[in-house]
């Protein structure tokens, strides 16, 4: 069965959805300062476990593009570590209760800025 999609309006469309998932991830953590924030409170538990599951979606995301551009986009951007981003999807899947809410609180205020720029750079390459 043929995709109604070419490969790269495939990979256009993938892109659109992780700048989606991060815009999300950043509106909805934005009141979190400190790592206690998420811990301290029923409604900080429910913020970490949501910011975890946009960033098993970001990382599958990833996988996916790669997937759809044969390994040969990603890695003409060497500055974003894109293995460690998937990796940090297969953690929080495969070991959610041994999740490091520092860790996470980490990735969520240093390393989406840089990966949501890399993403739209990408929209406009394609």
């Amino acid at each position: 069965m043929e995709s109604k999609y070419s490969r790269n309006e495939l990979a256009v469309n993938i892109l659109k959805q992780i700048e989606n998932a991060i815009e999300r991830l950043k509106e909805r953590t934005k009141d979190i300062n400190h790592v206690n924030d998420f811990l301290t409170s029923s409604s900080g538990m429910e913020k970490l476990d949501a910011a975890c599951m946009l960033l098993i979606a970001i990382g599958e995301s990833i996988k996916g593009f790669d997937k759809v551009t044969n390994k040969q986009i990603l890695s003409l951007n060497k500055s974003i570590p894109w293995s460690e981003i998937m990796g940090v999807r297969d953690i929080i899947a495969h070991h959610y209760f041994d999740i490091d809410a520092e860790e996470i609180f980490s990735i969520i205020k240093h390393d989406l800025e840089p990966l949501l720029l890399a993403i739209r750079e990408l929209q406009y390459k394609l």
